[in-house]
């Protein structure tokens, strides 16, 4: 079914299937019917804003639906994106191909997504294999074997590559050599939705890390000692699919305060130095949540947009007009907000109001977008990639 998230394969924990649409809590092909929501029509848009390509480009995709979201990046001097088909491509900043390079034959199922930074590429795959890449050849320089599938993108930060694992499992590797430095195991529950979240920084040595627990880590960059834990999300769910509470998109910090948002329980605001909640609000989301102009903006599991104050939490505001159009993340990018959806819109949004503003169209369901030096990175599941330049 085209519109479901498939539950995580866990290497060590017990193995459970079940099927989860977007929307709404559904049992499997066997089980009971359930409500399908049929996308909202494209809102009309009284003055059409816009953004300017810049480039597009297609790397092969899958027509197999996979929630999994195959995030782009950028240096200063190239864009990298990676393939379903086992491939990682780079293109200079005008859309030119520098490299196209499948990092293990034997290994075509790149699932992480790319991360780009001190000269080195690095990529997960299915099968648990993390690869680290010269960023400016493509030349494989290392390979490690990791206990689970990597679903989410690594860190490259001081020397260290960390990246967690499909299995709860959070790695530290040499950036230089691949050689293993440190692992954490997090508290992970059996049954999942298919995805993680990325590790992020909250500051110079220390790595934050959420999962499908509804936990949040912070560990040592160099040695993966566990500084702090937070519980950010609970659920109250009767069964074990409604009480999934997985964070997905990666925590965001602003001026030491981490705002996440999980699926099936809250947006929350905790500020690090006091380890305090400041504030949660109930709401359902798999994506990151964006934060800009004193607000947090989140994208729901059933395509609302909504809008809270970053102090106090209280809602500014919510716009419906693209119900269960499957969006993205929103990102701040100039003066919008902007979401992609399954048709390969992106809408620019008013920060302030949440009136749609106008629209650009992409190719394919557009499962991320991210925000680089003022242009804004798209990447859909269907392969094609493209960059925007905001206004």
């Amino acid at each position: 079914m085209a519109n479901q998230i498939a539950v995580s394969n866990l290497r060590k924990p017990l193995l459970l299937t079940t099927c989860i649409a977007m929307a709404v809590m559904a049992g499997c092909s066997k089980g009971p019917k359930v409500e399908e929501h049929k996308p909202s029509k494209l809102p009309k848009v009284a003055q059409m804003q816009t953004l300017t390509p810049v480039f597009k480009e297609s790397v092969g995709g899958s027509e197999k639906y996979d929630p999994l979201r195959l995030q782009l990046d950028a240096s200063n001097q190239a864009i990298y994106a990676v393939s379903r088909k086992g491939e990682v491509v780079a293109y200079d900043l005008k859309g030119k191909k520098i490299w196209e390079t499948r990092p293990r034959k034997k290994d075509k199922n790149l699932t992480s997504g790319v991360t780009a930074a001190d000269g080195l590429v690095v990529v997960g795959s299915g099968k648990g294999y993390l690869y680290g890449l010269d960023a400016a050849t493509g030349a494989v320089k290392w390979q490690r074997q990791l206990s689970g599938s990597i679903l989410s993108p690594s860190l490259i930060h001081n020397g260290r590559v960390i990246t967690y694992a499909n299995d709860g499992t959070v790695f530290g590797t040499d950036a230089s050599t691949g050689e293993a430095v440190w692992t954490f195991d997090t508290a992970t529950t059996p049954l999942s939705v298919r995805g993680n979240a990325a590790p992020v920084l909250s500051d110079d040595n220390t790595v934050v890390m959420a999962n499908n627990s509804g936990y949040v880590y912070g560990l040592d960059v160099q040695s993966g000692i566990p500084r702090w834990q937070r519980r950010v999300a609970v659920s109250e769910g009767r069964s074990e699919v409604q009480r999934l509470i997985d964070i997905d998109g990666e925590p965001v910090i602003v001026d030491n305060n981490m705002f996440t948002v999980s699926y099936q329980g809250q947006l929350t605001a905790v500020n690090l130095q006091s380890q305090r909640v400041m504030w949660a609000q109930d709401t359902s989301s798999l994506r990151s949540p964006a934060v800009g102009n004193g607000l947090v903006y989140v994208a729901t599991s059933e395509g609302h947009i909504q809008a809270f104050n970053q102090v106090t939490g209280e809602k500014a505001w919510e716009q419906n007009a693209l119900a269960y159009r499957k969006l993205s993340n929103p990102v701040v990018i100039g003066q919008y907000v902007v979401v992609g959806d399954l048709d390969g819109y992106l809408h620019l949004i008013d920060p302030n109001t949440g009136n749609v503003l106008g629209r650009v169209h992409s190719k394919g369901e557009i499962t991320t977008i991210r925000a680089i030096d003022n242009r804004l990175y798209v990447a859909t599941r269907t392969g094609n990639l493209s960059v925007w330049q905001a206004s």
